[in-house]
């Protein structure tokens, strides 16, 4: 590690980017990988693209986006697996959107619950309505949190892998 690390202003965004994006990996408001992805190019801008080069940003900016995408069309598909319809995908967005707002007074905690509790909330009520069996509208609510789960542990994955091939090129 070179001597003047911690005081070298792009050493310390990458740190806090590598940070937030952790933590945005595993939240689903924040786009994890990507914040992940804009440390290793601020850590390339500041070292002048000699060990991050342009080559390796590029492939790491597609495993990024690849798995902020993630979250968009593994919570679908998964739920059309079980059976489940676009309604219900639909359903989701609209009891994500509103339940967020309706707990929005609660700063951040408030809208992350109201929004998962508005998803499983709209998920269910819709396969109820519209199905007339309780079971059904839990197994679409269970379904909604496999995807979510699903695509989470996706996107902590990628950016581990990111943050492996960060350390390989830039400290080996």
């Amino acid at each position: 590690m070179p001597p003047n690390f911690f005081t070298n202003p792009a050493a310390q965004l990458t740190l806090l980017l590598f940070l937030v994006g952790l933590i945005g990996s595993v939240l689903p408001v924040l786009p994890g990988s990507v914040l992940i992805w804009l440390g290793m190019l601020a850590w390339g801008w500041g070292e002048n693209f000699q060990r991050m080069d342009w080559l390796t940003l590029t492939l790491l900016g597609i495993l990024a986006l690849l798995a902020t995408f993630s979250e968009y069309w593994l919570r679908p598909l998964v739920q059309l697996r079980a059976g489940f319809g676009w309604k219900n995908i639909l359903a989701a967005i609209v009891g994500g959107l509103a339940g967020g707002f309706l707990l929005s007074g609660i700063p951040i905690a408030g809208t992350l619950f109201g929004a998962a509790i508005g998803s499983l909330l709209g998920t269910g009520a819709v396969t109820y309505i519209e199905r007339r069996n309780l079971r059904d509208a839990f197994r679409a609510a269970q379904a909604y949190l496999v995807g979510c789960a699903l695509s989470s542990l996706i996107e902590v994955g990628i950016s581990l892998v990111m943050l492996a091939i960060f350390v390989w090129r830039v400290f080996f």
